[in-house]
């Protein structure tokens, strides 16, 4: 096999990228991957250099995996802080680092990309070409983050360090329509849900579910605008733009979703949302214009209202946020795996991974508590 290192996905093929993706998921493509560089969402703006790497077998590409360079841990959604303060308190450089993830985006999909059949043989070369690098380019650790299960358990297998952290997803138990989903909660919670949507439409606003093909320029534009109030009122780094937004739109349109919210005939708030063979994955949102309960509306119901026509199986809205529970999203474990450079932190780091990882496992039995489904659909679903 031969191994390639490159710093553009310019430089490899679309087709033969995408060829490697499991269950079509958006941000593992090449086109979403792709339009991050082209317009400036990645770089060294903003400390992500793509060290993407490729593992041929003569000719053909058997293997990837989307890797960058970093110089911060903006936009990761796995905290390593502590890591960063404990080197530099020893008066070691944690900086930089490298991250298999999609930037800004803290969901789950593939981070080893192998052909079907030969994970086996790719999935060690990928992991060891990724540590060779990290001590050429002296770095202090590697990180994959959100990577699927099958790619974890390996990875925790090698021996890597596996950290537990946790969502709030929603899962589709062969729904036909909202009020089946509504069905499996208690009675005050599901008048709760009834009453918030109620809010909404007697507010006088109006919902466009759009995708790439009929989202408009002048959608994106807007929607760009409200992505970037957000993030300046919130003390946060916009780092996307229109030209991504609308890039993507148009390379995998049938996997943009993009529900628009109208008031009075000005176009007030926005979320976006993209698409794999069986899972929807919430993004971004934004409103110039507050009204009760939009956001719930425009982010989380109509998202569910999107999987059971579509026969989605699960819905990632993003991370954390506890107020999606009595929404009825349910309290999941994600995971990550790492590899340190230093024997010394090495051990230490892996000790306190355990304790976080029985937090964690303590905090989401505490959250299922608060969940809103009556007690004998829990029993049968989720017990």
């Amino acid at each position: 096999m031969n191994i390639e290192i490159i710093d553009s996905l310019d430089q490899i093929s679309v087709v033969h990228w995408n060829a490697l993706v499991k269950g079509n998921n958006p941000f593992v493509r090449h086109e979403f991957l792709a339009a991050l560089e082209h317009h400036g969402c990645v770089g060294e703006k903003f400390g992500w250099l793509p060290r993407h790497v490729l593992v041929y077998d003569e000719s053909e590409l058997v293997g990837a995996m989307p890797l960058y360079e970093k110089y911060n841990n903006y936009g990761e959604f796995v905290f390593d802080n502590a890591w960063a303060n404990a080197y530099q308190q020893q008066g070691m450089d944690y900086y930089p680092k490298l991250v298999s993830s999609i930037p800004y985006t803290p969901a789950s999909g593939q981070r080893l990309l192998a052909k079907a059949g030969r994970e086996d043989e790719i999935f060690p070369a990928l992991i060891s070409v990724a540590v060779q690098l990290a001590e050429q380019l002296e770095c202090s650790s590697v990180h994959w983050l959100f990577a699927l299960a099958e790619e974890q358990d390996f990875m925790e297998a090698q021996g890597l360090i596996n950290r537990h952290d946790c969502q709030f997803h929603w899962r589709n138990f062969g729904y036909q329509q909202f009020d089946d989903f509504l069905a499996t909660f208690s009675s005050k919670k599901r008048k709760n849900i009834k009453q918030e949507r109620r809010k909404v439409s007697e507010s006088g606003v109006t919902l466009r579910v759009l995708d790439g093909h009929t989202a408009s320029a002048e959608d994106w534009q807007r929607f760009a605008f409200f992505y970037t109030n957000t993030f300046e009122t919130k003390w946060g780094t916009p780092t996307m733009n229109e030209g991504f937004f609308r890039e993507v739109a148009e390379k995998i349109p049938d996997q943009v979703v993009l529900v628009m919210a109208d008031l009075n005939g000005e176009c007030i708030g926005g979320s976006l949302m993209y698409r794999g063979e069986t899972t929807l994955f919430g993004r971004h949102w934004g409103c110039t214009e507050y009204v009760d309960n939009l956001h719930f509306e425009a982010c989380y119901y109509q998202g569910i209202e999107y999987c059971i026509e579509h026969g989605l199986a699960v819905f990632e809205p993003g991370a954390q946020g506890e107020h999606k529970v009595p929404r009825g999203f349910i309290p999941t474990q994600t995971r990550s795996a790492h590899y340190l450079v230093s024997d010394k932190f090495r051990q230490a780091v892996r000790q306190h991974t355990l304790h976080e990882q029985r937090a964690v496992a303590h905090y989401m039995e505490s959250v299922r508590e608060h969940m809103p489904y009556r007690a004998d659909f829990i029993a049968k679903h989720l017990g």
